[in-house]
């Protein structure tokens, strides 16, 4: 029987704890002969990331296989052979080795001669047993104090240098023949997603040459095909996939206003892999999909799953992905494209929850794409006339994506009767580079702007209660939450999470961030000092006693991307304001929280905060204390 009760009081069986559970964990997914693995976290073990295969276990605890190379991390393990698995080790960054069937890992490289001073990253297997990748280290105390250099690990430990052109780089890869190696760079104050170069040297030779790319050109992945490459740019403002001759020459396999490719916040992401030749399967805005060279088309697989993660490995016309789609989170997936045969490796077992998770609508709002994820419950519906409260979910990045798919955070709220609304706003990938670069120098603006008039379009239209709208976000999700906030007056309330606050200190001269990103708000807002005023202006930490409701804060203490620095300062501010306001600090977290037990407190506290500025008890979680 269907109950009659407000919007935010329905009771659910997902709970906080649920939110927490692996699904949605599985990264780096691969194929190494016949054997299927990948890279698991656990949140019940403190956000520990083990290593599976074929579905067991096979790095047990206390091992972590994560990185900090780039402090987002990159493919942390290769199987080198049968017997022999390299992975990167967070608690001392160092690379290790292990036999899978008789798993005691010993370490590869060098002690570092500071903590997490020499990192490692986005490894493949070399000549003769040698694992390749980029290393990070630790020049000084600053957090731009970064060197980067392609480095080969022999068997017996010994670290030799291959080069190093570029500030920032990928993994080197070897061509077939073992004569050359190729690898993607770039420099400040470009990002990955702004301006890379493919780059191609002889084994041996300190001297590269560039094969495509440019500071307003951006290579985000390449793969050796013979003795040329195959290589996803976007030349003309889509990533498309070229051959790229060692001669500089090169050929659009399949010219289309489409992205084959993606951003490179992570290094080792594959968003193209061979079928056969000629024949390359991709992933288009998250669509898997085939790209006939021949015939020059991009034709979608059909399948269940609409949503397919950039870690295609193939043999045979099978895949092995990550895939997720509207009810389901990401798992790993084994398509056979000869029958369309789908297995789940991971997830995809039914569940008596699955009646209470939202379907995401796709709309466009205007120019402005959106996931509306309305209040779903078999056993509730609201007293006649009532509109449900919203919030508006603004992704990370900001060069990232919402994405149709499950995320059980978002279904948390909506099984009680919250509705949501995720944003693919100005700047967002996925779209081409003309939609991306709608947010050049105008970050705080565009975002801000967009998110504002989906929700006042949900309002007039209907669908959501104007006097009920929220907004919340994580990192730069934090930074569009935060700046709404301060600039707007649309919204009641916003959870504000490890976020920007303050765009100079967000610098490398301000110095609270990491080298990665340290430029990177200089194509967002501006150069200094010519921008000074309009960093001043945006700022949400100029004016934390301006916001327009209430606020809660979450913040890792760890966090080396968005430290708590600027955190602290804005909930200083708002301290004796008389604004209503929380601010929750966790131990041991970094940047977005990996513990179980942080993210049911965070999700239980955002809740219960919303049912307080929004008028409503959410029953069974804790009351979370609100100072003023």
């Amino acid at each position: 029987m269907v109950k009659i009760a407000s919007y935010g009081t329905w009771t659910s069986p997902i709970s906080a704890g649920d939110t927490s559970k692996p699904g949605g964990g599985f990264q780096w997914a691969d194929l190494a002969g016949e054997r299927v693995w990948w890279a698991e976290s656990r949140p019940a073990e403190g956000g520990r990331v083990t290593l599976v295969r074929d579905g067991a276990e096979v790095l047990p605890a206390p091992w972590n296989a994560r990185n900090r190379v780039h402090e987002y991390g990159g493919r942390p393990f290769v199987v080198l052979a049968e017997d022999r698995v390299a992975f990167t080790n967070w608690d001392d960054q160092r690379v290790y080795v292990f036999n899978p069937d008789d798993p005691r890992p010993v370490p590869l490289t060098p002690e570092p001669p500071r903590h997490h001073g020499l990192r490692y990253a986005d490894l493949s297997a070399g000549p003769d047993g040698e694992v390749w990748c980029v290393r990070e280290t630790i020049t000084g105390d600053a957090r731009t104090d970064v060197r980067r250099d392609l480095v080969a690990i022999t068997p017996d430990g010994e670290v030799r240098v291959l080069g190093a052109s570029h500030h920032f780089m990928t993994g080197p890869k070897i061509s077939p023949d073992g004569t050359k190696f190729a690898w993607i760079g770039w420099n400040h104050p470009q990002m990955p997603w702004d301006g890379t170069e493919l780059c191609v040297a002889d084994v041996g030779s300190a001297e590269h040459r560039v094969l495509c790319g440019s500071p307003t050109e951006a290579v985000c992945q390449f793969e050796w095909e013979g003795d040329s490459l195959l290589a996803l740019t976007d030349p003309d403002g889509w990533w498309n996939l070229f051959r790229v001759g060692l001669d500089g020459s090169r050929k659009n396999l399949a010219p289309c206003e489409e992205e084959l490719g993606g951003p490179m916040w992570r290094l080792g992401n594959r968003w193209f892999a061979t079928l056969s030749p000629g024949r390359y399967l991709v992933v288009r805005s998250g669509h898997l999909a085939v790209l006939d060279e021949r015939s020059a088309t991009v034709t979608d697989v059909q399948t269940d799953l609409p949503t397919w993660a950039p870690e295609l490995s193939v043999r045979d016309g099978v895949v092995i992905c990550g895939a997720a789609g509207p009810t389901s989170e990401f798992a790993v997936v084994r398509l056979d494209l000869s029958n369309g045969e789908l297995t789940y490796l991971t997830g995809g077992e039914s569940s008596p929850e699955d009646a209470y998770l939202p379907v995401p609508v796709e709309r466009m709002f205007g120019e402005i794409p959106a996931y509306v994820y309305a209040p779903s419950n078999p056993g509730f519906a609201a007293p006649e006339g009532e509109l449900p409260p919203y919030v508006v979910h603004v992704h990370g990045g900001p060069t990232g994506r919402a994405l149709p798919k499950l995320d059980s955070d978002i279904a948390y709220f909506t099984s009680r009767g919250i509705g949501v609304v995720a944003v693919n706003y100005g700047g967002s990938t996925g779209y081409g580079r003309a939609f991306r670069e709608r947010l050049r120098e105008q970050w705080g603006v565009v975002d801000v702007e967009d998110c504002a008039f989906v929700a006042q379009q949900l309002a007039k239209e209907g669908t959501a209660d104007p006097q009920r709208l929220g907004i919340r976000g994580g990192s730069a999700g934090g930074w569009t939450s935060a700046a709404s906030l301060t600039s707007t007056d649309v919204y009641q309330c916003g959870m504000v999470a490890f976020p920007i606050l303050d765009l100079k200190g967000w610098t490398s001269e301000g110095g609270e961030t990491h080298d990665f990103e340290s430029r990177y708000v200089e194509g967002l807002v501006g150069t200094l000092p010519e921008a000074e005023e309009r960093y001043r202006e945006r700022s949400p930490s100029t004016k934390a006693r301006s916001v327009s409701g209430p606020v809660l804060l979450l913040q890792g203490l760890e966090d080396e991307i968005c430290p708590p620095e600027q955190a602290d300062r804005f909930a200083a501010d708002l301290a004796g304001s008389g604004i209503r306001h929380a601010y929750l600090t966790f131990e041991g977290e970094q940047h977005g929280f990996r513990k179980a037990e942080n993210i049911k407190t965070a999700l239980e506290a955002e809740l219960s905060f919303y049912g307080q500025v929004f008028g409503f008890v959410p029953p069974g979680v804790p009351v979370l204390e609100l100072s003023e």
